[in-house]
């Protein structure tokens, strides 16, 4: 495959191949790799993947067998029989474990296959949960056939991730989906580096969009050196298990948290009223309802969402669960806009320095009240720029309809279903594209313009009023509190705030919402 030719189906592309029995684990549990082998033989290592990776566990010589790739993979799952089994010890640490399947064929990195899972602890040990996107490694995951941004609406966890989600190898700009423009440099506004990036090393295109390596990696290895602990689950952990959030005091989602199932809103809902505390530091969150269905006796392993034409095609739509139609939060027909719980959402700012959406912004937020508790111990000031050189502000983002106050300093609108008690303290303008403004990198189909689709589905209607309500917005930092007597939300609305926490600056922030909501 050649640079010119990015690759796009990475169906059993490494030599050997897997996928664990389950996304998360507890200590005494027993994990199932199940794993296809063109090679005769390959070994398992299993890292604990903190502020370093850890050598954990590990089998040397597993025969391996190959197995086909059935032809509905993609949404019903692979089938492979068990491989590998081992039981979690009760001495492993809550965290991110990466499994290496290497083939003994061609040891190099680049033959080896990569799965992963979460142990969860016995009980709670840490004061915050930090909740892995795995709803949205899903959403873009085409491994075995289609993703949701390629013609699925079903998809399964029982295959491998795709190539690239897990681990690849290092850099700070050209695997970003909005790279950051360096001194006399051209914007990538096309997102050409990425492309060339991702086709010399044969990554599909969703590497930039989704994934442990490129979101939650960067931020668990800045943050346990830092001395922070965690407790780890996944997405689907909040539907499965009622008393997920039972003893923390803080839930924690960091990069793309985009697709939530109700189950997974509803109990981080009732935790955030009952006086939990919320930290996202994510771009584009909670902009997708799904529904975890059951396969093969397991729960939760299947996730459907209809997306852009849930509304004609899902087939709860005309009855009484309408409200669950696997589209957009926001959309009338649920209800229930990410705004309420988060004070941001995707309709008023989706995407910033990303094909024509702000293609030449600054990457940073404008601070405007600089003495809010999240600005202590920066110095920053009214009108100074956070985390320009590292371009935080990028790919995706959640925005809030703004005005200003008298003395010239922003709040929220409201009339979209925002908390009454809500306070923006950083801001930049991000907007929204339709078809034909998207760059070559993105993995999409052609016919999916946000913009028009956002327009439509909040207004009613597809013309140049509705188009110009959603056409422009921002990315927001700000805190809430849901409701009387609830716990506060921080919302840093931004993929790409996990590229920025070498700047001391962006650092010392994240810093003091982790202390703050933890206190």
């Amino acid at each position: 495959m050649s640079a010119t030719t990015p690759i796009a189906d990475v169906t059993r592309f490494d030599a050997v191949e897997g996928y664990c029995g389950q996304l998360s684990y507890r200590p005494g549990d027993e994990v199932t790799l199940h794993v296809a082998s063109r090679s005769v033989q390959f070994d398992v290592e299993v890292y604990r993947w903190g502020a370093t990776r850890e050598l954990v566990w590990s089998q040397l010589g597993v025969d391996g067998v190959d197995h086909a790739v059935p032809a509905d993979a993609d949404a019903n799952g692979c089938g492979w029989p068990v491989a590998v089994r081992f039981t979690v010890p009760s001495e492993w640490r809550s965290g991110f474990f990466h499994v290496v399947l290497r083939g003994r064929d061609d040891p190099s990195d680049a033959a080896a296959g990569h799965a992963q899972f979460v142990v969860r602890p016995a009980t709670p040990r840490a004061r915050a949960l930090l909740v892995i996107a795995t709803n949205t490694y899903n959403a873009y995951n085409n491994w075995g056939g289609c993703s949701l941004y390629t013609g699925g609406n079903a998809v399964c966890f029982d295959r491998p991730f795709g190539r690239g989600m897990i681990w690849r190898p290092g850099t700070e700009r050209d695997d970003r989906k909005s790279r950051p423009r360096y001194t006399g440099e051209e914007h990538d506004i096309d997102g050409l580096a990425y492309q060339a990036y991702r086709g010399a090393l044969d990554y599909p295109g969703y590497i930039g969009s989704s994934g442990w390596f490129t979101y939650e990696r960067r931020f668990v290895e800045w943050a346990e050196a830092e001395g922070f602990e965690f407790d780890y689950a996944v997405s689907s952990d909040l539907e499965l298990d009622p008393t997920a959030l039972d003893g923390y005091q803080l839930v924690l989602c960091v990069g793309h948290d985009e697709y939530w199932s109700a189950a997974q809103r509803d109990a981080v809902e009732r935790f955030v009223h009952g006086g939990g505390n919320l930290a996202t530091f994510s771009g584009n969150t909670m902009f997708w309802q799904v529904r975890l269905e059951p396969l093969a006796g397991q729960p939760g392993r299947r996730m459907v969402c209809h997306k852009y034409s849930a509304h004609l095609t899902d087939p709860v739509m005309g009855t009484a669960e309408q409200h669950t139609m696997s589209g957009m939060w926001a959309d009338p027909v649920v209800g229930r806009p990410e705004t309420s719980i988060l004070g941001a959402g995707s309709a008023w700012g989706l995407y910033s320095r990303f094909g024509l959406a702000t293609p030449r912004g600054s990457g940073a937020f404008t601070v405007y009240r600089d003495g809010h508790w999240m600005f202590d111990g920066t110095d920053l000031r009214y009108g100074d720029l956070l985390g320009v050189d590292a371009g935080v502000v990028g790919y995706e983002t959640v925005g809030c309809k703004l005005t200003f106050d008298d003395y010239q300093l922003p709040v929220a609108a409201g009339g979209d279903g925002t908390p009454a008690d809500i306070e923006v303290v950083a801001f930049t303008p991000a907007g929204n594209l339709r078809v034909g403004e998207y760059p070559k990198s993105i993995a999409a189909k052609d016919d999916q313009g946000d913009l028009e689709f956002v327009a439509e589905r909040l207004y009613g209607r597809l013309d140049a009023d509705s188009i110009a309500r959603v056409r422009h917005g921002n990315a927001v930092m700000l805190t809430c509190r849901p409701s009387e007597g609830s716990g506060e939300v921080v919302t840093i609305g931004t993929t790409d705030w996990v590229y920025g926490l070498a700047d001391p600056m962006v650092a010392q922030v994240t810093r003091n919402v982790l202390h703050h909501l933890t206190a």
